[in-house]
């Protein structure tokens, strides 16, 4: 009897904190955020308001749309660096398998330094994409996604407790499970190359974004047997593999993102979430069909790299805009994984 007393006790307590992870005062939250957060609220009433079938601003699930940025927006990038660019500075400077040419060597130790000591990375020989996708040139999708995953289990520099597959902002990843499941479908518009995004949010993500919603940067691939036959007119063999053909189709930024919703996607979006420049393109062609922008201001110097000048001045260009912002310092109740903890304060905060 005592025991059986003592699991009807536990599984109400389970029960409230449950309930109290999605209500205050009745209102509906989001595990994570501050459950006095303006943003946040908004979102909930938003959504609220186009799941409504007797609202007046009621829209078919099919409509529901949200597209979000990744780096800065869904996951970190200031440990030190964005994850595709500090990957490609491993891959020149420390990747004993690769010998890189002397030129992007040396420019691949001078970032490492500079963003280690906190200063502005150094000019790059050529795009960074189009090194990254020269550096990788001749691997399968398969055995790139497979480098992406062992970097994932390096430690995040600047953190201690993470790694660079848990860099996922906790309140954003319930964000995104709110969304789905309450109807929308939910899309990634990033600027990294798009096999990084899939490797790396398919832990974290996959559940509520599948790999087939995620667009990002395009590097070309080849059939091994192609040669320099052109894609449209070579037919693709049984003993074929598809590699990494050494060059960059596209950079989805700015411009782009949206061109890539049209084509890739087909329909506007009614969300959108980034934190950047490159993504106020995207954010406007929400707007101007109807939807709504949130763009998050990296300002929290205690618990990541922020710089709050500069998201007070994009916050301010953001207002302009009609865009809703999310201050991660005062809107987040946490930003990574329990356990994660900065580490070293002079590296380049986060913009």
């Amino acid at each position: 009897m005592k025991r059986k007393s003592i699991t009807i006790l536990l599984f109400c307590a389970v029960l409230l904190l449950t309930l109290a992870s999605c209500t205050t005062k009745g209102k509906v939250t989001i595990p994570y955020w501050e459950p006095d957060s303006d943003a946040m609220l908004s979102i909930v009433s938003f959504v609220s308001a186009v799941t409504d079938e007797k609202s007046e601003s009621f829209v078919p699930e099919s409509e529901r749309i949200a597209v979000f940025d990744m780096d800065g927006t869904l996951y970190g990038e200031r440990f030190p660096t964005y994850f595709d660019d500090w990957m490609l500075i491993h891959r020149l400077a420390h990747d004993g398998s690769y010998r890189a040419a002397a030129e992007d060597r040396a420019w691949a130790f001078a970032a490492e330094a500079a963003l280690l000591s906190g200063e502005p990375e150094p000019d790059s020989p050529r795009s960074g994409a189009q090194m990254a996708a020269e550096a990788f040139k001749g691997f399968t999708v398969e055995e790139y996604r497979a480098y992406v995953r062992a970097f994932m289990d390096e430690p995040a520099v600047g953190f201690e407790g993470m790694t660079y597959g848990e860099g996922f902002f906790l309140p954003m990843v319930e964000l995104v499970k709110y969304l789905s499941e309450n109807g929308f479908t939910v899309f990634i518009s990033s600027g990294s190359e798009r096999s990084i995004v899939r490797e790396l949010t398919a832990d974290a993500l996959s559940e509520w974004i599948p790999p087939y919603h995620i667009i990002g940067s395009t590097f070309s691939l080849e059939a091994d047997g192609q040669g320099d036959t052109e894609g449209r007119k070579y037919t693709y063999k049984p003993e074929d593999d598809v590699r990494l053909e050494g060059n960059l189709i596209s950079k989805n930024q700015k411009m782009n993102k949206v061109t890539t919703i049209i084509d890739e996607i087909g329909a506007y979006p009614l969300l959108v979430f980034g934190n950047s420049s490159g993504d106020i393109s995207m954010a406007q062609y929400a707007v101007q069909h109807g939807g709504r922008a949130y763009m998050l201001l990296c300002d929290d110097t205690e618990r990541d790299y922020g710089d709050p000048k500069e998201a007070a001045e994009f916050e301010e260009n953001c207002k302009a805009l009609g865009f809703i912002t999310i201050s991660m310092r005062d809107e987040f109740e946490t930003i990574y994984k329990p356990g994660a903890v900065k580490a070293e304060q002079a590296l380049q905060p986060a913009a």
